[in-house]
Order: C-alpha cells, then sequence, then structure tokens
C-alpha cells in the first residue's frame, strides 16, 4: 500500500523540527496558522515565465497563477529551471517572485527558486524572496562549478547561518553535473533541521527516498523532480512532486495525487497513464520549449516564446505534444 499523503498538513516539517528540538520557522508557523495547502505535499507546478516581445509578460503570468491555484495546485514554484530563471537578469528574477507572491495572495505558499552557481548572489535572492513573503527558497546544487561534496555543505551552511528562510534542495545532477549525495542530505538536514525542511530529487534514483528516510526520518519532505517517477516516488514515501507537467495539467495532476493521497493505486495508475505521454513530451525538446507550446495551446494568452540560447521547439516536438495533450484529454 502506498502511504497515506496527507495534501493539507505541514505536520511532517514541524514533526521533524520538534524532533531535532528546533524552531519552527515563522513561514511554517504562518502556513499552519493560515490553513494552506502544503508546499511539501501534492501537485506544485514550476512554474513557466512567460515572455511577450521578449520581456516578461506580467499579465500573463498573474492568469496563470490564478488558473494554477483555481485547479487545486498546492504551492507555486516561481523561477526554477522551468522557469528560465538562468536567462533572467536579477532585476527581473525579483519581479517574477514578486509577482507570483502578489497574485498567489496567500492562498497557497511560494516556493521561490533562489539557486545560484555564486552563493552570494543565491543568498541575495533567499533575503529578496524572505522580505517579499515567500514560505521557502528552492536551492539547487551549483552548477558548471562543480563543487565537491564538502563545497556543497559549505554552500548550504552558509546559506543555513545567513537567512532564516527555510531551504528546499534542489537535486538535479543531469543538469548541474553535481550530485548533492545521500550522506551529504543526511549531514546537512541534522545540522540545519529548522533551515533545511525538504528535498526536491530529480537524480532518477528512487533508493534515495528510502535512504533519506532511514538517515533523516519518515517525515523528511521528499518531493520527486521527475514528473515520470512521481507514482514510484511516492510509494517508496514521497508527499509529491514539483511538476513541469502541471503547468497545463494541474487539474489531472492534482486529481493524481488525490489518488495516492487515498492509496487509490488503481485510480492512481489509470491517472498515470493518462498523464505519461505528456510527461515524455515535456522533454521531446529542450525544456522549457515544449511545456510553453503546450500551454499555448490550452490558454490563447500563453506565447511558446523562450529566451535564448533556448528555442521554440521542433515541429516533431510539437506533433508529440499535441498527442500527449489529444490523450490527456486537454485539447
Amino acid at each position: 500500500m502506498l502511504d497515506n499523503l496527507p495534501v493539507r498538513s505541514l505536520s511532517g516539517c514541524e514533526l521533524l523540527g520538534k524532533a531535532h528540538g528546533a524552531k519552527i520557522s515563522p513561514q511554517l508557523h504562518y502556513a499552519i496558522k493560515k490553513g494552506l495547502k502544503s508546499m511539501f505535499s501534492g501537485s506544485i507546478p514550476a512554474l513557466v515565465t512567460p515572455f511577450r516581445g521578449g520581456q516578461f509578460d506580467e499579465g500573463a503570468f498573474r492568469r496563470l497563477v490564478d488558473w494554477q491555484i483555481e485547479h487545486g495546485s498546492s504551492a507555486l514554484v516561481p523561477c526554477g529551471t522551468t522557469g528560465e530563471a538562468s536567462t533572467l537578469s536579477n532585476a527581473e528574477h525579483q519581479r517574477v517572485i514578486e509577482v507570483c507572491i502578489e497574485q498567489a495572495a496567500g492562498r497557497v505558499p511560494i516556493i521561490a527558486g533562489c539557486g545560484s552557481n555564486d552563493t552570494r548572489n543565491a543568498l541575495l535572492h533567499m533575503n529578496f524572496s524572505k522580505k517579499a513573503g515567500a514560505a521557502a527558497g528552492l536551492c539547487v546544487a551549483p552548477y558548471y562549478n562543480r563543487p565537491s561534496q564538502r563545497g556543497l555543505i559549505a554552500h548550504f551552511s552558509f546559506l543555513s547561518e545567513n537567512s532564516d528562510l527555510p531551504i528546499v534542495l534542489y537535486n538535479v545532477p543531469g543538469r548541474t553535473v553535481t550530485d548533492i549525495e545521500d550522506e551529504t542530505v543526511v549531514e546537512l538536514v541534522r545540522k540545519y533541521p529548522e533551515r533545511i525542511v525538504a528535498i526536491k530529487d530529480a537524480s532518477g534514483d528512487l533508493s534515495r527516498v528510502a535512504d533519506h528516510r532511514m538517515g533523516i526520518g519518515r517525515e523528511f519532505c521528499q518531493l520527486s523532480g521527475n514528473d515520470e517517477l512521481w507514482l514510484p516516488h511516492s510509494a517508496a514515501g514521497g508527499k509529491g512532486a514539483i511538476s513541469v507537467t502541471a503547468n497545463v495539467a494541474p487539474a489531472l495532476c492534482v486529481e493524481f495525487h488525490e489518488a495516492i493521497a487515498a492509496n487509490e493505486l488503481k485510480r492512481a495508475r489509470e491517472l498515470n497513464d493518462k498523464l505519461f505521454p505528456l510527461h515524455y513530451a515535456m522533454f521531446s525538446d529542450a525544456s522549457p520549449a515544449p511545456v510553453k507550446y503546450a500551454l499555448s495551446r490550452v490558454h490563447d494568452w500563453v506565447e511558446p516564446t523562450v529566451r535564448l540560447p533556448l528555442v521554440e521547439c521542433s515541429d516533431e516536438a510539437k506533433r508529440q505534444v499535441d498527442e500527449a495533450l489529444e490523450i490527456a484529454g486537454l485539447i
């Protein structure tokens, strides 16, 4: 049987903090008090950043935020990989986060993308995000620099000690080259239980869910970073996913997670089969070009534009996306 994964509870991270005798951050207490859906479970879209005429399309982004919340997404992640954070200026980066928090207006928590391969710049993003009202910062392993595990510990320790914004670790070695190894995750969480409250793991290694549970505890918040592994990741003890597919299929992704949470394995499998072609179509070309194309097929207020060095997806990728959207019943 699948673990029962509560959709509206922060108790897992609260228990983790209590187990270590740590003080729970004001952001987490606020979320509990407000009764918000937990950023630590459920369907959490890694939002695209819409562009129009080469500039941030604030109007489209506000509509996207509303649409996601109306369809049940449990939290939102602006300025992650899917949000093309690497091609946003710091001013744009901060504006996207600011708009997301403003438009969400306390309805769901915001996990602001704060990652950088410059530790000082990551801290800058964290400090801004905390002031703007984010519930946590998503911090990817520094890319290109290829730090050692000791370097990763130093990086995340610096962020933990210089900001009280809760951190969601983001491990995606396929993009960063550097892997946040299990032992490193365990060491960091044990050292900073009140700061490092969750992990988005996109390593593709499902054994890590059990490794983290054994090293940290069953209540540690683990989120899948691979849509196609969402089901087995949850079966192993995960709490949900920070999802690309949820950009275009929020209601289906929410229904899928709720089936898992209710231990309705047959229904979860059916929905997984329906979503699976879409999961793969989202990476039929360099992401986020396919998901932006998919959104443009579902909504006439989103353009498929991406920033260089990315380009709009190929005709073959568009064919795959269209076919997957039809299977999912979205067009």
